[in-house]
């Protein structure tokens, strides 16, 4: 069992940026893909952003290629998301997940995450 606990959420400006981070309980950190996710008000929610369990590999959603970028530190247990350049469209809660399909590859399918955060709330003002 792993449980993850976000922070770092909150209100800024357009332009603005913030780092959310993610941090995981429990053993092989390392051995989980990790991913960020978003859910706007009356949305699904959406992948953002993954990384792989040896922080090789990384992967986004088009929407935030060039102003987000997504970390780990394993030796912390711990998964960063870097937001830069953030507008309205970015307001949404946003979820860390860990997934134990592979720890090689970045997993972008909702589905195939099988622990998730309680959400960090991130407000972008125009």
């Amino acid at each position: 069992q792993v449980q993850l606990v976000e922070s770092g959420g909150g209100l800024v400006q357009a332009g603005g940026s913030l780092r959310l981070s993610c941090v995981a309980s429990g053993r092989a950190f390392s051995s989980y893909a990790m991913g960020w996710f978003r859910q706007g008000l009356g949305k699904e929610r959406e992948f953002v952003a993954g990384i792989s369990g040896d922080a090789v590999a990384t992967y986004y959603h088009d929407s935030v290629k060039g102003r987000f970028t997504i970390s780990r530190d394993n030796t912390e247990n711990t998964v960063y998301l870097q937001m830069n350049s953030l507008h309205a469209g970015d307001t949404a809660i946003y979820y860390c997940g860990a997934s134990t399909f592979s720890s090689h590859t970045v997993v972008a399918g909702k589905g195939l995450y099988d622990f998730w955060g309680q959400g960090t709330q991130v407000t972008v003002s125009s």
